[in-house]
């Protein structure tokens, strides 16, 4: 099944899809090359936009908390990825400790952290839980939905080393994107594998540094395939110094949002597009779909009311916000069931290991879909992402679709490569 985009807009998007089919020896090697100057992030996920007039990611995350959502077809080809990210990190490792997030009472998020479990576990590792929790002082037992458990640990560092008690892995998993900042007894860990690095996580990292190298990729990739890099690029603007609860800094906002719209309405004009332009603004250190605002006309932000305001002031773990990207709005055309829907791409290592779709049925094209009420469906990537159909005519066939999902998901992984590898603190310095 399809998911069915609602308009007649498939042109250009199929005639992506076509071009992205007939190159695709091209494009798998191009990414081998680039795998081999770069390393992948350990796994990472992302949302991508389908107009039917360019197709994008729009948000890149490298913590995933949605393992769940993925179906049981999905699993062996997920196991094979972790086994081959393992075997490139720590040939000889025998246990790996996962660090999950604090919240530990989201059955659905638990529900995640066991299928993260599942994955390694039949990668061959020894899994144990250590919680960042300073409440967590005994192994304590979490009993989900379906009644499986899970026991979560209090961390035991030594030294050089992080483990739990009578535990010492060769590997430490964060599923923590560490909004809070970064905890002490994760510092200093240069014996183990910590991945993602602690760089990967929001307390340092940031949303416009990601769109720069995707900016970066995306005229790479579109100069192998002879095409405009828009189709696959959203354009954005960065205001550094903001605090909408005091009203500062909204002129750098505006006037970024009025630049905006004037280069996206140039390309609608060029490419034929009957739309209102939109730009979203968000926190650039933002996750879980907090401080975001879709703003169709500069003006409107003369008139923030004060509900946006505080919902733009602060994000996860009440973090403040002082930066903002001001991101070109994808208007999502897919629907399933007649609700919007946005595709998720899940990866593992460099693979593409399955995805789902995001699906939000009180929320409009232009607005974000990671809010309360989302479902998640992931019948659509039932089938291989991997073993697209040539010949099939464009969008009917949903392997295509999906590879070419795939194509995007990749690209912004890769971007994600050149950010840790740009933002390194560590990184060697080769003059």
């Amino acid at each position: 099944m399809v998911p069915h985009l609602i308009t007649a807009l498939t042109g250009p998007i199929n005639e992506l899809e076509a071009r992205m089919l007939e190159s695709m020896p091209a494009i798998e090697r191009w990414f081998r090359l680039e795998w081999m100057e770069h390393t992948p992030p350990f796994y990472s996920s992302v949302d991508v936009r389908n107009a039917g007039f360019k197709l994008a990611p729009v948000d890149t995350n490298l913590f995933p908390g949605g393992w769940n959502n993925l179906t049981p077809e999905m699993l062996p080809l997920a196991v094979q990825a972790a086994m081959a990210a393992i075997e490139k990190i720590c040939p000889e490792a025998k246990n790996l400790l996962l660090i999950p997030e604090k919240h530990t009472r989201n059955s659905f998020y638990l529900t995640n952290v066991l299928r993260l479990m599942q994955i390694f576990h039949q990668a061959g590792l020894n899994v144990r839980l250590g919680s960042l929790d300073p409440e967590v002082k005994e192994p304590t037992v979490l009993t989900l939905p379906d009644g499986e458990t899970l026991t979560v640990e209090p961390l035991v560092r030594t030294k050089h080393r992080l483990g739990t008690k009578d535990f010492d892995p060769c590997t430490i998993l964060l599923n923590n994107d560490l909004s809070a900042g970064i905890p002490k007894v994760l510092e200093d860990l240069h014996e183990q594998y910590l991945l993602p690095p602690l760089h990967a996580g929001w307390a340092v990292r940031r949303k416009t540094n990601h769109f720069q190298s995707y900016e970066e990729v995306a005229k790479k990739f579109a100069k192998l395939l002879g095409m405009d890099p828009w189709l696959i690029n959203p354009m954005f603007g960065q205001c550094g110094e903001v605090n909408f609860a005091e009203e500062a800094g909204i002129e750098c906002v505006q006037s970024n949002t009025d630049a905006l719209l004037t280069k996206i309405r140039r390309k609608y004009k060029e490419y034929g597009i009957n739309e209102k332009p939109f730009v979203v603004v968000k926190a650039d250190n933002g996750t879980y779909g907090m401080g975001i605002m879709t703003v169709r006309d500069a003006k409107e932000l003369d008139a923030v009311n004060r509900k946006t305001k505080n919902k733009m002031s602060v994000v996860k773990d009440g973090q403040e916000v002082t930066q903002v990207i001001i991101q070109e709005g994808v208007p999502t055309y897919e629907r399933v069931n007649d609700a919007v829907a946005e595709p998720v791409v899940y990866m593992l290592d460099r693979y593409v290991v399955g995805g789902f779709y995001r699906v939000h049925a009180e929320r409009g094209i232009d607005e974000n879909l990671n809010a309360p009420g989302a479902a998640f469906v992931p019948l659509a990537f039932a089938e291989s992402t991997q073993l697209p159909r040539p010949g099939a005519k464009p969008g009917a066939s949903a392997p295509n679709r999906f590879y070419m999902y795939g194509v995007v998901g990749r690209l912004a992984m890769l971007a994600a490569s050149y950010e840790l590898e740009a933002t390194d603190p560590d990184a060697e310095i080769y003059e």
